[in-house]
């Protein structure tokens, strides 16, 4: 049986994390991947349609941000 509430609180905590992350990123702080040790960069210069992300150059860390 799956534990919803553990579930929810695991969800709450990497979302709380991601968004720290792209503070950071949005106040030109650098901030490394806890995979690889490179330096995540903020990409927010996309066309229309396109999403900007947050990645490291190996892609271990890779988050998609729709942006209006």
């Amino acid at each position: 049986m799956i534990d919803i509430t553990q579930f929810n609180k695991l969800r709450a905590r990497s979302f709380n994390d991601q968004k720290a992350l792209l503070k950071k990123l949005a106040k030109g702080q650098t901030v490394l991947c806890q995979t690889c040790g490179q330096a995540i960069s903020l990409n927010v210069a996309v066309k229309e349609g396109e999403k900007a992300t947050a990645q490291c150059a190996k892609g271990c860390t890779h988050i998609e941000l729709d942006v209006a």
